[in-house]
């Protein structure tokens, strides 16, 4: 039982990291309708950014994590501006396929400028576990999963209780009623990137203060997909427990079965998922006339 629950804690802790890259993919989805791929890239981007802050300019964290949320806010502005907003009208794929691509530039782009080599953060919080009895949970996950939820708490609120949040999600609804409304849709996408890039670069920082970061730090970005797709592209909560979802699976795999399986359980639970609900747990079915 000790076991269960020692493998049970730290995925659901793990989760809250997945489910925060995951929510990044649902509000550029919700907006746009684009699967942004480059989202865990986003993450390994601002991750450096944020090392940059505290390791060589040597900023605590209060200083430094307003500054690379700002920068992040550009980096959103500048990617849908530039790369995104001249293909509005044109077919979606062309849109991911730029996302795909925006992930091969922004993983060269830190290769270029921060090298290869894995970079460590100071340490921002103790390093001695948590006991709780016989289980026994890190810090650095303790303090990430209580972060991710906060950010969720936050942009719940953003999205239910201010005029900004209110917009984005009519213009989620429906962009040609919106815009006959007067609701500045292109304002909302940039709006959406940039809060992406927000949370990303949140991400980053949380798992790279428990492993350093490197260029292949994008790759957990591949977990958030299985979350959002279970908890259903448009689902805010959906984001929150498919999260929790692929976390919890990928820990009871990796602790009873063999840590390989880790790696691979949450995509095999996202094919059974999909098989029989397609729309995700939290996904809305959709008729339309064709």
């Amino acid at each position: 039982m000790t076991n269960f629950l020692q493998f049970l804690l730290t995925g659901i802790l793990v989760g809250g990291v997945y489910a925060l890259i995951a929510l990044g993919l649902v509000l550029i989805y919700k907006s746009s309708s684009v699967f942004n791929f480059a989202q865990g890239d986003l993450m390994m981007l601002g991750g450096f950014i944020t090392w940059t802050l505290l390791a060589q300019f040597g900023l605590p964290l209060w200083a430094s994590l307003p500054v690379a949320l700002a920068l992040a806010w550009v980096v959103g502005l500048l990617v849908e501006r530039l790369a995104l907003r001249p293909l509005i009208g044109q077919p979606i794929l062309a849109a991911v396929m730029v996302t795909l691509a925006l992930s091969y530039f922004f993983k060269g782009f830190t290769i270029l400028l921060w090298s290869a080599d894995r970079r460590v953060f100071p340490e921002l919080v103790p390093t001695a576990p948590v006991k709780l009895g016989e289980i026994v949970l890190s810090q650095h996950l303790l303090w990430t999963f209580v972060v991710s939820v906060l950010a969720f708490g936050l942009l719940t609120i953003f999205f239910w209780r201010t005029k900004a949040g209110l917009l984005m999600r009519a213009a989620a609804e429906d962009h040609q009623v919106a815009q006959s409304m007067g609701i500045s849709v292109k304002g909302v996408f940039a709006l959406s990137w940039s809060i992406a890039a927000m949370v990303a670069t949140l991400g980053g920082l949380l798992l790279g203060s428990i492993n350093g970061v490197d260029p292949t730090l994008g790759a957990i970005g591949l977990k958030a997909f299985p979350a959002v797709l279970v908890g259903g592209l448009e689902s805010i909560p959906g984001a929150l427990i498919g999260g929790l979802t692929v976390g919890i699976v990928e820990g009871l795999a990796a602790g009873f079965i063999d840590p390989s399986l880790g790696e691979i359980a949450p995509f095999l639970v996202l094919l059974l998922i999909l098989l029989f609900k397609p729309e995700g747990l939290f996904g809305l079915k959709r008729i339309e006339r064709v």
